[in-house]
């Protein structure tokens, strides 16, 4: 197989698995157009370029929507522009954390702090909860609670 046929079939196996995420997430209201899931896909293309990842298989993308299709902050109306934006998060603090984080792990810490402290605030998850996670990652033991106020 070629180059050319082998991104094509990855494309496919990527929109197939996000297109999947619709029967699950229709429970919620929540449903993905074959629109969205372009643009959500091409949103995959750009990040991963701009946080200079690889990434095999379906990607994040289908993780994020069932991770998150239950939230009491996700509308219809918000929903593309809320998994394009976790998407963006998510590969930003894979980078930030050294990937010492699993994908299913990172994944978790999103939701509970999304939901929880942050109460839907995507600015407040990226600048807050997510900027601890990623320093105790980086530091580990060395990393102190009461420096972080110096930072």
């Amino acid at each position: 197989m070629g180059d050319e046929q082998w991104i094509l079939a990855m494309n496919h196996t990527q929109l197939a698995a996000l297109k999947a995420t619709n029967e699950y997430t229709a429970k919620f209201g929540l449903v993905l157009s074959d629109e969205d899931t372009a643009l959500l896909l091409n949103e995959r293309s750009e990040v991963l370029k701009k946080e200079r990842r690889v990434e095999f298989g379906e990607g994040i993308l289908p993780k994020l929507a069932f991770a998150f299709c239950d939230s009491p902050y996700i509308q219809q109306d918000n929903y593309v522009e809320t998994l394009a934006r976790l998407q963006e998060i998510f590969y930003f603090y894979k980078n930030e954390s050294l990937d010492e984080f699993t994908d299913d792990e990172l994944v978790e810490a999103m939701k509970e702090l999304f939901d929880g402290p942050c109460q839907g605030s995507l600015d407040y998850m990226e600048d807050t909860g997510l900027q601890k996670l990623a320093k105790k990652a980086r530091f580990g033991a060395c990393y102190d609670e009461a420096e972080e106020d110096e930072y």
